[in-house]
């Protein structure tokens, strides 16, 4: 049974919310809103930046939300960048549409109201009722339950007391123009020398010519969805990732190409012949990191907890994946390697035997290289195999290229020095900086092209005794996210341009590119001055009629360690309560402290057989610094 807790969550103390303050609106028919606007409604704060993957998980949990009670709810998007290039308007504006956000956004990009609603992590939401009030604050994804709870409470008790209004809210849908491909995302060519595209934004597989442009078909419906079927029935979900299968497993398996189709956490192979879907990996849900239903039961079988250590394998079609982003053949390993993005891991398919894989990663966000159980990864999100069988990869939230061995399945950092630090540097690959790259592809001849997305820049890496170099091959593209080696032209490379919703041929020069120093990057947000000895403090409470769930061991888990490592003195590591002592070391004097919780919750009525059960979770990177006499305590709220 599940913990005894208080089966209702403490509001906080009445404060007014403060003013949305920031560069613009997005969404509202050029008009500002202000709070006086909203009195009358719910109102759910959503501060996100779009490179995140748990904002885009926590824009997903909220959609049905926001359809179920959009005459009281209004949700508004805090858009507070992490890159430089997010804080570019047009980005943003693109962004949106992309993810199809529909509600409004205000463009926040000096963190004025990220700083006046105290957030610190991507994402955090907040709560304001119809009067104004700030009643909940939660930080990470999985609050999907509680939000929706929480938005019951204050319907039915403004409704009672004559605070509530009905109706529309300042949502002002844009209008899209029509064009054959919509953020597209990758590519690959077909035997026939067409050009097969993940058309993201139409939740859709593009068919194109060789030219590139011409619509040859389309493979499914064009709506958001998880269905099976014919071209005409089938549905996507933002597709990223496509990989040709071998052409001896093609009539064994009885579909041609594999699709990481993102946001419905799932594989998808894809028959040509006549444009047939099938679902081959994954139930649909989203894989929560210390879930205990992450692995659906056999017939007749319990749920019990599942955590994926390196190397667990399970029945494909029984376990839930997370955000998978692309995907590639290995010979070496006779399996499909899966960038999962959602939980920064990569795992395989053995489409043969229907099974998944754990390959590497520890799930924990960052860069850290290694062997496959103490590999970090963030995000990653492009995948190519080279001529002796190793695994590039793009890994995006820490900007870096990087390289995993079949063999072992050892990692290795080419470019990139972790999730705070970017830019667009040129030069020795140990100093050269990129900016959420997204897509890879290895050259015949050992060097690596890098399609750096944020930097709007195809780059290149030559191999070398001392790491090898980075130079620049083409700038002004708009948001690539693919790369394709069409066969017979070694001179050219196609390039997924997403924001410019095109396919583009680039030539590749002979000789080295240019050398670009744009400058080194890192992530600005406030800094919170602490003092050396600090009690820090995860509030979490579960929503109303919810209690902790001890079914399956502790029911809160809280990691904490810093960079530099030497900043902690005492208090990193593991533990399961949500409160400990830090010691900082005042010689070091500042850093981030990077903080991971995580509490699962269920239904409190003893009279449910089955309870409903829920994950909350959230990694928070708080940059600090160590005054004298500086405040002795740190609250990151989960859910509080």
């Amino acid at each position: 049974m599940c913990g005894v807790t208080s089966t209702s969550a403490p509001r906080l103390p009445r404060v007014r919310a403060s003013e949305l303050v920031g560069r613009g609106w997005l969404n509202t028919g050029g008009k500002d809103v202000t709070l006086a606007d909203l009195r009358g409604k719910v109102v759910v704060l959503d501060f996100w930046t779009f490179c995140c993957i748990n904002c885009l998980h926590v824009l997903d949990e909220l959609r049905e939300i926001e359809e179920r009670h959009r005459d009281v709810l209004v949700i508004i998007g805090v858009h507070s960048p992490k890159f430089v290039h997010e804080a570019d308007p047009v980005a943003l504006a693109a962004a949106v549409e992309r993810y199809e956000v529909h509600h409004p956004v205000l463009d926040d990009p000096d963190l004025v109201t990220w700083q006046a609603f105290t957030a610190r992590a991507w994402p955090t939401l907040v709560v304001i009722d119809p009067e104004g009030y700030v009643v909940a604050q939660m930080a990470g994804e999985g609050h999907a339950h509680a939000v929706e709870t929480l938005v019951n409470e204050l319907v039915a008790e403004h409704e009672a007391k004559g605070t509530l209004h009905r109706g529309d809210g300042p949502y002002v849908a844009p209008t899209p123009q029509p064009t054959t491909l919509r953020f597209p995302a990758k590519a690959l060519e077909l035997p026939g020398g067409t050009f097969l595209v993940a058309d993201a934004g139409h939740h859709a597989l593009t068919e194109v010519a060789a030219d590139g442009e011409t619509l040859v078909r389309r493979i499914g419906s064009g709506e958001r969805g998880l269905v099976d079927g014919g071209p005409d029935e089938a549905r996507f979900s933002e597709p990223n990732g496509l990989c040709l299968v071998p052409g001896d497993l093609r009539e064994r398996l009885g579909y041609d190409v594999l699709v990481a189709d993102t946001v419905n956490h799932a594989l998808r192979g894809v028959r040509l012949a006549d444009g047939l879907v099938t679902t081959v990996a994954g139930t649909g849900e989203q894989y929560m990191v210390g879930a205990v239903d992450n692995v659906t039961p056999s017939a007749g079988g319990t749920s019990s907890p599942v955590e994926a250590g390196v190397g667990d394998r399970w029945p494909a079609r029984q376990v839930k994946l997370s955000s998978p982003w692309d995907v590639v053949w290995s010979a070496q390993l006779a399996a499909f390697v899966v960038a999962m993005a959602g939980n920064h891991t990569l795992w395989t398919f053995d489409a043969e035997q229907s099974s998944v894989t754990h390959l590497a990663g520890t799930m924990n966000e960052g860069l850290v290289d290694g062997g496959p159980e103490q590999s970090w990864f963030a995000q990653p999100s492009g995948l190519s195999v080279d001529a002796d069988g190793r695994i590039w990869l793009a890994d995006a939230e820490t900007s870096a290229l990087r390289r995993l061995d079949p063999a072992d399945a050892h990692v290795h950092s080419v470019a990139g020095t972790g999730l705070f630090d970017f830019g667009h540097r040129d030069g020795a690959a140990d100093q050269a900086l990129f900016q959420h790259p997204l897509g890879v592809a290895a050259l015949p001849d050992g060097s690596v092209l890098v399609a750096d997305t944020y930097n709007g820049a195809l780059r290149r890496w030559v191999p070398g005794d001392d790491g090898g170099t980075v130079s620049t091959l083409a700038t002004d593209l708009a948001e690539p996210s693919g790369l394709v080696l069409p066969a017979g032209d070694p001179d050219h490379v196609l390039v997924v341009e997403s924001a410019a919703h095109r396919l583009t041929r680039v030539a590749l020069p002979a000789g080295a590119g240019t050398q670009v120093d744009g400058g080194a990057h890192r992530t600005q947000r406030p800094v919170t001055e602490i003092g050396t000895d600090v009690a820090l403090e995860v509030v979490f409470h579960p929503a109303a009629g919810q209690k902790l769930d001890d079914r399956w061991g502790p029911s809160t888990s809280l990691q904490v360690s810093a960079t530099p490592p030497g900043l902690l003195l005492d208090g990193a590591g593991d533990d399961v309560a949500l409160s400990r002592t830090l010691r900082l070391d005042p010689g070091v004097g500042e850093g981030v402290l990077h903080v991971t919780a995580r509490a699962a919750s269920c239904d409190a009525d003893p009279a449910i057989e089955h309870p409903a059960c829920h994950l909350a979770a959230q990694d928070w990177g708080v940059p600090v610094r160590v005054v004298a006499g500086g405040p002795a305590t740190l609250v990151l709220p989960l859910h509080g």
